[in-house]
């Protein structure tokens, strides 16, 4: 599959992806000198990532019902501004809690254009729901890679820097957006807010969102917590966490799909996850070495890679539902494991101590395992084919037309 070889409309939603998804990398870097310039504990300091996934969980329950109304293109617009705003507006606080409530307006920008742009590339792309999902997924690494690379850099000048860096991005993908993306058809049946709720009835669905949940605790535990115990500058944890999007991107795009072939798609998630756990365990046990925290956060970013595509792949073909539906009903239960890790690591660190929340972290991996091979009975369909699944029925729901983006 040639990546590049996608209409324009689906380049345009990708570059703004990158750029979408440099905003969660951006600030690992300075989470430390931000802690350091306004005297906030690392709990106080980890809010920045709980207000920021609490209020994009919680979105994802209106972002089909909204995208089904606006359309995909004013949607992704949308959200595109309301990160240029509270990007913006954190970087011109001057306390921790207003950065927290800051990140939160953020985080809600990040719902309405993340479920959106997952939903139009799938829709859009050329090729197998498999080849769209790992555009996605290559998308998505090169803006992770990038964003703690430029949020050092940033940060070493400012704390602020990273987060007008940020506005500054998005105003430049706003424009893109404009210019490359055409309108999206009109849907035929506004989708309703309780259809990500219906579709959280199938076991399948169920299983792997809360897979997700648990695996994201693991996940935000390593990206929140690590920058404190690394005790690094900015500039250097930029470059430990490029280090990790730069094998999260080759894990996505390379990796994923040799093991999905070679073992199918639930063993490699297992894999993966049981992978990741074991990175986890390592970090727990000697916290107090540098070496092992920096190898741990850069083999780390295979194994997410991995999981990160097979499990979104999954998450299509689960249930037959919406595509933008899944992906709402989906990352609402997800994003709930990285609200509450990022606090629940701080404050666990600085109550017992640096070990422990690596130890709760690996625990959570496992008991995502656990949930996946228990749910496997109603996830055994996804690999018969790389099509989309079947769309619901009157027995499920009555469907709304899909957003169709043409090329320009």
């Amino acid at each position: 599959m040639n990546l590049l070889h996608q209409p324009k409309a689906v380049l345009a939603v990708a570059f703004a992806c990158v750029i979408a998804f440099m905003g969660i990398g951006l600030v690992d870097p300075i989470l430390k000198p931000i802690a350091d310039s306004l005297g906030a504990t690392p709990s106080q300091t980890s809010l920045l990532f709980t207000s920021y996934m609490a209020i994009m969980g919680l979105a994802m329950l209106i972002t089909s019902a909204v995208s089904s109304r606006l359309g995909v293109k004013r949607t992704l617009l949308l959200g595109l501004a309301v990160i240029i705003v509270g990007a913006g507006l954190a970087g011109m606080s001057g306390s921790v809690m207003e950065i927290v409530g800051y990140r939160a307006i953020w985080g809600l920008g990040n719902a309405l254009f993340v479920a959106t742009a997952l939903a139009a590339i799938v829709s859009a792309s050329k090729g197998s729901v498999r080849d769209a999902i790992i555009f996605y997924e290559a998308a998505l690494g090169v803006g992770i890679a990038a964003g703690p690379l430029i949020g050092g850099v940033l940060g070493a000048i400012s704390w602020r820097g990273p987060f007008f860096g940020v506005s500054v991005l998005m105003a430049l993908a706003f424009v893109v957006t404009v210019l490359l993306l055409p309108a999206a058809a009109t849907v035929a049946r506004p989708s309703s807010l309780r259809d990500p709720f219906r579709a959280l009835k199938h076991p399948g669905l169920l299983g792997v969102a809360v897979t997700a949940l648990l695996y994201n605790f693991g996940f935000f535990t390593l990206l929140a917590y690590t920058p404190f115990p690394l005790d690094m500058s900015a500039q250097q944890v930029g470059l430990v966490f490029f280090g990790w999007g730069v094998m999260l991107a080759f894990a996505s795009v390379v990796l994923a799909p040799r093991l999905q072939v070679n073992f199918g798609t639930l063993p490699s998630i297992v894999i993966a996850l049981t992978g990741f756990a074991a990175v986890l365990v390592m970090m727990a046990l000697w916290t107090d070495n540098k070496t092992v925290l920096v190898v741990g956060v850069v083999v780390a970013g295979l194994f997410l890679g991995i999981n990160n595509t097979l499990v979104t792949e999954t998450v299509m073909k689960a249930a037959p539902v919406e595509r933008g539906v899944a992906s709402a009903a989906y990352s609402f239960v997800r994003f709930s494991g990285g609200a509450v890790a990022p606090w629940l690591a701080g404050y666990l660190g600085e109550t017992v101590n640096d070990h422990v929340p690596y130890w709760v972290g690996a625990a959570a991996v496992l008991a995502g395992v656990a949930v996946l091979l228990a749910s496997r009975r109603h996830l055994r369909h996804v690999d018969g084919s790389h099509a989309l699944p079947v769309e619901p029925t009157e027995a499920t729901q009555a469907p709304a037309a899909k957003p169709v983006l043409a090329d320009a």
